[in-house]
């Protein structure tokens, strides 16, 4: 206000200064005493003079108007950026064409080179294994290997080892589905409880034994549930390294389906729990029932600072080729990186499955027989007939020669002399004699193997992180290093095949609708924490945060877990039985539902002018959510708003960090509705039909459509009132096409409808930007195409 003041006054004397100097001219003019001497004749050439000066006048009063206009509209200019964006809304002309105004202030955002290196190609050292190539080369045959079904034949000499010791890590562990075959909270009733229970007590019997545990949200169920000295024993565990959580999120999750965002939420919400509860930071990621790997895992795995990791369902064909070889173990790096820095290194177990018959070595028949869990007597058995057998005293030194030959033959595929054999299957050591049975009589054979120097074999119980330490210290470079002669794969493991033709790739689309619910709540839990945070923040800083619902945290928790619990590879993939879906189901709808009370209160109080009058009342929400479900299979019923003589308001929300044009669909209860901005200001509308079929109108329920900018991560308030703006509201034109079927269609006199009877011929929808093409037949999309205007080289 200051600056324009200063303007005016200053135009106001420049203006003053002109009018009087051409004053004083014209009064020096009329008392000019020659010109009384001539009797009041002027001379023509000082006529001609003076009217010469009285043009330069003119000629610099309108220069200096221009300048002052100039300068005023420069300080509005000003005020406006200082004061924020006028409200440009669209508005549609006479002929029914929308138009969107352009930006207020454009955003320019300036890009360093160093931004856009992974474009540039060629910078970096380009990966020795591109999973795009390494696809199109391979036959993807299925060639019988012999006893390794889908390798080959491997051989060795005894004098491989003479010069350093093959060092095998034996890691018991066991994979727990939250939730396939049985729910969540039955699995954990059942066989979860008592294989943590146990291991508490028969790790704390050797602190030789090792154990590994990938699931926290079993982890912290169990945890809830234990007393005080138990929790002090597992902390001790995972502080003497018995115990290890590998990858620390809060399930083991699907790498197909499931969007980035939750990947990363629920590795947090792992993270925080193992921090807080253990003190404990995951080192190494372990990966062994996932359908196909992603490489925004090895992302996420590196930028949460592991350094390590482990896959196992890769196709067959891929496992046989980097076996022969010898690239089972690689700096998994980015398709756009053109260095080292998002490098992370990968174990992939070479053979068919992650239980015990395919990890201690090529031959399943023999592997088979060390899993002492199917021991003669047991509710299991091995498949090729033939039993395991204890470890005595008589036939130790047999057992472990021909156990060391598979571990000999395995080693043979990697590039180091340290081996990693894995000890487990689903849900394994529930009961306290599996425990006894493993761990003794594997005990047994290492006690043998490391007694004989001549045999070059170290063997032990290890975790994950022993074995990758282990490796990183025999090849010389610190750990999450590139250790040397070991290759760099960028790519994916899509698709992936467990044998023959059996592709596993129906699970990308298998029970889409829990798919689409899944990513409803993701949108929702992102919204809501954003809300939340804002609302506690002003609260907080206002002194009003004792009037407002902390408890609500409790909520997003809860939220944040049931979408973690979803991103499990047998939940969102839709691969577990009916029962367990429906119980996914019900608590994907229960923390919809708490999210939304959290959302209504958060925006309750941030929408508040005074925010004194704030009051949380559960019983009597302020506002109504746009949507409620029935019950978990349900789709979403939209509210719709009764008009009346009072006004109604809508609250808007922009979770994105970016302003955002959007046209926001509500639907309503008259055709007859006018729609302001928080200013008042009338908006342009559009008016539809409310349809429940193809050929049905929905009665006394209509859409109206607004084009409306909302501000980053910002809040807006629209009023709604019964009333008609004809100049502002445009009624939706409609066509059906029926291609011969004799079928009714419903009318409304406030929108023209036209039935067209034509043929199957394709049809076309086009704007200025684009034009799609549908099936006439089907009605689905064909193609698309954008539009592009040619302008006038003059610019007419």
């Amino acid at each position: 206000m200051k600056l324009k003041k200063q303007v005016t006054v200053c135009g106001a004397a420049v203006f003053c200064v002109a009018v009087f100097s051409l004053y004083l001219m014209l009064d020096r003019v009329q008392h000019d005493p020659i010109r009384h001497q001539n009797g009041g004749n002027f001379p023509r050439s000082q006529i001609s003079v003076l009217q010469n000066r009285i043009e330069q006048l003119e000629q610099l009063l309108e220069e200096n108007h221009e300048i002052i206009s100039h300068i005023k509209e420069s300080v509005l200019e000003l005020t406006a950026n200082a004061e924020g964006p006028p409200a440009l809304l669209p508005y549609y002309t006479a002929n029914g064409s929308w138009v969107v105004p352009p930006e207020p202030r454009p955003s320019f955002f300036s890009i360093s080179p160093q931004d856009c290196q992974f474009a540039l190609g060629g910078r970096g050292q380009k990966p020795e294994l591109q999973m795009l190539t390494v696809s199109e080369e391979l036959p993807f045959d299925n060639v019988d290997g012999g006893v390794w079904k889908q390798g080959f034949d491997i051989s060795y000499s005894p004098h491989d080892w003479d010069a350093e010791d093959l060092q095998v890590f034996v890691v018991p562990h066991s994979h727990n589905d939250p939730g396939w075959i049985k729910t969540f909270d039955k699995y954990y009733t059942e066989q979860t409880q008592h294989i943590l229970n146990s291991m508490v007590s028969k790790l704390q019997e050797d602190p030789r034994r090792r154990f590994l545990w990938a699931e926290v949200s079993f982890f912290a169920k169990w945890w809830d549930n234990i007393n005080a000295q138990k929790r002090a024993a597992v902390r001790r565990l995972v502080g003497n390294g018995q115990l290890e959580m590998a990858t620390g999120g809060w399930v083991m999750p699907d790498e197909a389906n499931s969007h980035y965002f939750a990947l990363i939420d629920q590795l947090i919400e792992g993270h925080q729990w193992l921090e807080k509860n253990l003190g404990a930071t995951p080192r190494s990621g372990w990966a062994v029932d996932p359908f196909g790997h992603s490489p925004t895992m090895p992302y996420l795995l590196r930028r949460a600072n592991l350094t390590s990791m482990l896959i196992q369902r890769v196709h067959y064909a891929i496992k046989k080729h980097f076996s022969a070889t010898h690239s089972l173990e690689f700096m998994w790096r980015q398709t756009w990186d053109p260095d080292s820095s998002t490098d992370i290194f990968c174990h992939m177990m070479p053979f068919y499955s992650y239980d015990v018959p395919h990890t201690c070595g090529p031959d399943p028949k023999i592997c088979c027989q060390f899993d002492f869990k199917r021991l003669p007597g047991g509710r299991i058995n091995c498949p090729w007939k033939v039993p395991p057998r204890a470890i005595t005293e008589a036939n130790v030194a047999e057992r472990a020669a021909l156990l060391l030959d598979q571990y000999r033959k395995k080693s043979r595929l990697f590039r180091s002399n340290v081996l990693l054999v894995p000890l487990g299957d689903d849900f394994r050591y529930d009961k306290p004699h599996e425990w006894d049975a493993q761990f003794f009589n594997y005990q047994r054979l290492f006690d043998f193997l490391n007694s004989q120097p001549a045999l070059h074999v170290q063997a032990q119980f290890g975790t994950l992180s022993d074995y990758f330490d282990a490796l990183y210290k025999r090849t010389g470079v610190e750990p999450g290093a590139r250790p040397p002669g070991f290759p760099v794969l960028s790519g994916d493991f899509f698709s992936y095949a467990d044998r023959e033709d059996h592709y596993w790739t129906g699970y990308y689309t298998s029970r889409p609708f829990y798919k689409s619910l899944d990513r409803t709540l993701e949108a929702h839990l992102r919204g809501a924490e954003i809300l939340y945070s804002l609302a506690v923040a002003h609260s907080r800083r206002s002194g009003l945060a004792s009037q407002y619902p902390l408890s609500n945290f409790a909520l997003l928790t809860e939220a944040r877990r049931t979408l973690g619990l979803f991103q499990h590879h047998d939940a969102i993939t839709g691969t577990a039985k009916e029962a367990v879906v429906v119980d996914y189901g019900v608590r994907l709808l229960r923390s919809l539902v708490s999210l939304k009370q959290v959302i209504i209160n958060a925006a309750h109080y941030l929408v508040l002018g005074d925010k004194e009058t704030y009051h949380f009342d559960p019983e009597a929400p302020f506002l109504q959510m746009d949507d409620t479900r029935l019950n978990h299979d349900a789709l979403p019923e939209r509210t719709v708003i009764q008009l009346d003589s009072s006004p109604r308001y809508v609250v808007l929300f922009n979770p994105l960090e970016q302003e955002r044009l959007s046209v926001v669909s509500l639907l309503v209860s008259s055709p007859r509705v006018c729609v302001f901005s928080e200013e008042g200001q009338p908006l342009a509308v559009q008016i539809s039909a409310h349809w429940s079929s193809a050929t049905d109108m929905v009665p006394d329920v209509y859409q109206v459509s607004v084009p409306i900018r909302l501000p980053a991560l910002g809040l807006g308030v629209l009023r709604l009132q019964l009333g008609l703006d004809r100049h502002r509201t445009l009624p939706s034109s409609v066509r059906v096409y029926l291609h011969g079927r004799q079928l009714a269609v419903s009318r409304h006199e406030a929108f023209p409808l036209r039935v067209i009877d034509s043929g199957t011929g394709d049809f076309a929808l086009s704007n200025r930007y684009m034009q799609v093409w549908f099936s006439g037949l089907s009605g689905l999309l064909k193609g698309s195409g954008l539009c592009f205007l040619a302008e006038h080289p003059k610019g007419g």
